[in-house]
């Protein structure tokens, strides 16, 4: 846990953590912070995936690392350091002073030679310059350059971004910060690198990149710094003080007399640290007399050899000398746990290395001795010891097993062993845990790596190993690497069938994250692949899927309507579906979004659909028909039946395994849900809908797509406090996904400022309109100009700014006819007519009138309306009546407000009641 003290929190999320470190209940955490328990919960959910802790009780140490150690302005997000750094003042200040003057510094040398350290050393020394601290991305478990955008990504903390690559996300991430980037052992991903850093900093004046490398990165502006051996004098120098710490360490306390003797085996190994430590690792066993005798007669081997390579050759003669004093079998270990891309456990190197001549009941011991060697490092973990070999050291292996011919069989169990662990995995059905992710992301890189290995050798096990790794990927949250994986997928398909399949799940990936242009070219592809594997049924399955999604999702999609035509689509689903039931109902369902909501064709469109897919017994089907009934019950008005719908689909889907063909559907079940629930004003359940989003796998890493509806309910309920927490982590949320463009997060964003707006703080109000600026796409024609207007109408109400909100609430609520507009017609209504009584309109009675039908299934607009007649008519116990019913219907700021304008003794009590909320009181 030592690189967690410092993780960035919130402030919230740092007193429940405080809280929590004291042992606190979550009633007590909420009781102490004047908070629901469910907004604790959401917090420690929080703190648990930002900490990565597997537990409460992790949280709870981690609390108390936090309270001993005070985290200092700028936090370096460095790996913990396993051994002192040792000497190299000198180079250390030069590469320091580097980074003063240049914004790519590489730092170049043999392996084993110390970049790393040196480079981790200086990134803590100069952090405290950079106002974004420093950031950490280590390279080697990366296999496929494509990889190199997502690994960085994951390293600055960022989550999908829905519609944009990781690359892109990383570049707005860095856009407007001052950063140091440290990318470490880049030499075998030089071309891809080089290509990162330069759009990085192009796009970012304020960040600068530390790189670590074999071999330069071959950039006009890059600066280049050579790490050489450490310095060796005869008695003094890094060398040697290294050499004396490291023998320390392994129990063995030199004499000064020993100095000259340790320069020269110093001086034999050219100073590379690396085999230095693996030298003074041996010192135990050997004595210095053994040492100096063993490296003599192994450097022999170096005559007459070019000095230029000599480091390379020390480092690789020191460890052929270290390799040879192992036994047998322990040799035959330390090349098979090459070929692990990150740290492993026992059993995981017991599925790799035990087979002939290494029993699987000698493996662990053997790993130990190879600790003791230095040959690997134990790293504790939360699940046990973990082991790992430095890159120099696993290259190494891997060299010996291609000589030895033992490669491929090596690779073969390694990718098995993943393989087995993955479908392990699979089917635990406790996804949306830290542990369950923790497991995920540890295995990622060895999957990644041994599928990078199967498709070059042509293994039978790339296909069903990247479906696996596709599939777990989009459980993890990770959804653009899902959708690729299963586009490689389908390029090493052992048939076409294989690779329907394939493009299928992309294109149900691409749906959920809301990459609808993605979604039709792979539904379309895989329909092309079905057709020829002689499936006829499962193509028109996948043609109608992409007509449906161009008018379910229009929102999602950049392609200009003339670049499609839906109907053409359908017309060759249906030829192609014939008598298959599924595929019948998938194509009713598609022709159910081709009609408007508005006309009544629709309607029986939907009947046929819901008809069709019931015979068939399809979930999926259904779910689509019935959400274009709830379009057309929003339309009409019918805000409770289309509720009742909403609740349904998610009763239908919530049994289905979470694969990428439900994630789109279950995910907008719940919003329609939330949304039906506030246009019927049935805010209570609204809540509890909305916080049931939370708990969604497929959002876990997307924390403003999570709260974005929570916002909306507990702004109109008057839980302002829940609010700002939420909008807390929505902000967060939004930066980590690299600011993303989505129009339908924006009513969110507007709730904010209008929260921010009646508590009277402008500077919060002005950061969450330029949040809703923000989230204007750039090629689509926003649908929320209704919302925004009764959200600023509910500000100016408050403000008494009554003439102001009559210009705002300028369309009758008579013309909102759509759909989405039939969420708020109801809001809309009634703040319509409240405006014009308090504006003192001449019609304001016919406002009143005009709105009783279109606010009368929702409790709280029709409540609204009764008082906004009892104040027209100057009925002080009609507006007292008013607010029982809202406070009945859970809508605590509007029942507050009705005291304050039914004046009298209640006055004072609704002034207080605001007040507690921190509403500015007018």
């Amino acid at each position: 846990m030592g690189d967690t003290a410092h993780t960035l929190i919130s402030a919230r999320e740092a007193e429940v953590l405080a809280a929590v470190g004291e042992h606190l209940t979550n009633s007590e955490i909420a009781t102490r912070l004047f908070i629901s328990v469910r907004t604790v919960e959401s917090h420690v959910s929080s703190l648990l995936r930002k900490l990565g802790a597997e537990d409460r009780r992790a949280l709870t140490l981690i609390a108390g690392e936090r309270a001993a150690a005070p985290a200092p302005a700028s936090t370096p997000a460095l790996p913990p350091a396993l051994t002192p750094f040792v000497g190299r003042a000198r180079e250390r200040a030069e590469l320091a002073a580097a980074l003063q003057s240049q914004r790519l510094v590489t730092a170049v040398g043999p392996g084993g030679v110390g970049k790393t350290r040196l480079a981790l050393a200086v990134a803590a020394d100069v952090a405290d310059r950079f106002a974004d601290g420093v950031r950490y991305v280590d390279l080697v478990p990366v296999t496929d350059a494509s990889m190199i955008a997502p690994t960085v990504a994951a390293a600055l903390g960022l989550g999908e971004q829905q519609g944009r690559t990781r690359l892109q996300t990383v570049l707005d991430w860095a856009g407007h910060r001052s950063a140091l980037l440290l990318l470490d052992n880049c030499e075998h991903l030089v071309d891809g690198v080089a290509d990162l850093v330069e759009r990085l900093l192009a796009h970012s004046p304020g960040t600068t990149v530390l790189a670590t490398s074999r071999a330069r990165l071959l950039l006009p502006f890059e600066r280049v710094f050579p790490v050489a051996g450490m310095s060796v004098d005869r008695t003094e120098g890094d060398a040697v003080a290294l050499f004396e710490e490291r023998a320390a360490a392994a129990g063995v306390a030199l004499q000064p007399d020993d100095r000259p003797r340790i320069a020269r085996v110093c001086r034999g190994l050219d100073g590379v640290p690396l085999a230095i430590e693996l030298a003074a690792a041996r010192l135990p066993a050997l004595g210095l007399d053994g040492l100096e005798a063993g490296l003599a007669d192994r450097l022999q081997l170096l005559t007459g050899a070019r000095r230029v390579d000599s480091r390379h050759r020390s480092l690789r003669s020191t460890l052929d000398w270290s390799y040879a004093l192992l036994d047998p079998q322990v040799r035959a270990v330390l090349r098979r746990v090459a070929v692990f891309a990150g740290p492993f456990r026992v059993e995981s190197a017991v599925a790799v290395a035990g087979a002939q001549p290494v029993a699987e009941r000698e493996v662990a011991a053997h790993l130990a001795a190879l600790t003791d060697h230095s040959l690997l490092v134990s790293v504790a973990a939360s699940d046990g010891t973990r082991y790992r070999a430095l890159e120099t050291v696993r290259q190494y292996g891997v060299e010996l097993l291609e000589q030895d011919g033992e490669l491929a069989d090596c690779r073969t169990r390694h990718l098995e062993w993943a393989l087995r662990t993955a479908a392990d995995l699979l089917a635990d059905d406790e996804v949306d845990s830290p542990g369950w992710r923790s497991r995920f992301d540890r295995l990622a890189d060895e999957l990644r790596a041994g599928l990078g290995w199967a498709e070059g050798a042509g293994s039978k096990h790339a296909y069903d190993g990247k479906v696996l790794l596709a599939t777990l990927c989009h459980r993890r949250g990770i959804a653009s690497e899902a959708q690729w994986r299963f586009e490689q997928a389908a390029a090493v398909a052992p048939d076409e069938s294989g690779a329907a399949g394939a493009l299928r799940l992309a294109a149900d990936v691409a749906a959920s994250r809301l990459a609808g242009d993605d979604a039709i070219r792979l539904h379309r592809a895989a329909a092309e692949h079905h057709r020829r594997a002689g499936d006829p049924a499962a193509a028109a399955r996948n043609l109608a899927r992409a007509a449906e999604l161009w008018n379910r999702a229009s929102g999602t999609i950049a392609a200009r309507p003339d670049e499609l035509a839906p109907s053409v689509l359908i017309e060759e689903a249906r030829e192609l579906a014939g008598d298959d039931p599924v595929a019948q109902a998938r194509v009713a369902a598609a022709e159910s979004f081709a009609v408007p909501e508005t006309e009544e064709a629709c309607a029986e469109a939907v009947r046929v659909a819901l008809e069709a897919a019931r015979r068939a017994g399809d979930p999926m089907a259904e779910s689509t028909a019935l959400d274009r009934l709830t379009t057309i019950q929003l339309s009409r008005g019918e805000c409770r039946a289309a509720l009742a719908g909403a609740r349904y689909r998610i009763e239908l889907l919530t049994p289905l395994a979470l694969d990428p063909g439900v994630g789109f559907d279950l995910s907008d079940a719940h919003v329609m849900a939330v949304e039906s629930a506030i246009a019927a004003g049935r805010l209570p359940e609204a809540r509890r809908l909305a916080e049931g989003i939370l708990d969604l796998p497929l959002h876990r890493e997307d924390g403003h797509v999570r709260v974005a509806r929570l916002i909306l309910v507990c702004a109109l309920e008057g839980d302002w406090e829940r609010a700002i927490a939420a909008g807390d982590q929505f902000r967060e949320g939004w930066e980590r996904a690299g600011n993303p463009r989505v129009p339908t997060l924006r009513r969110a964003a507007r709730a904010m400022a209008t929260v921010h707006g009646m508590r009277g703080d402008e500077a919060a109000r002005a950061e969450w309109m330029r949040i809703f600026s923000a989230l204007v796409p750039s090629l689509r024609q926003t649908h929320d100009r209704h919302s925004s207007a009764y959200l600023e109408s509910l500000l100016l109400l408050h403000l008494g700014r009554h003439r102001e909100a009559v210009d705002c609430l300028s369309i009758h609520p008579h013309e909102l006819r759509r759909w989405y507009e039939g969420i708020w017609r109801p809001w809309y209504a009634a703040a319509w007519a409240e405006a014009g009584v308090l504006a003192g309109e001449p019609d304001a009675g016919e406002r009143i009138a005009a709105v009783r039908a279109t606010t009368a299934e929702n409790a709280v607009t029709a409540a609204l309306v009764d008082r906004a007649a009892a104040l027209a008519s100057g009925q002080r116990a009609g507006v007292l009546a008013a607010a029982e019913a809202l406070e009945a219907a859970g809508c605590r700021y509007q029942w507050a407000r009705s005291l304050l304008l039914a004046g009298g003794p209640e006055r004072e009590r609704g002034a207080s009641a605001l007040a507690a909320m921190g509403a500015v009181v007018v």
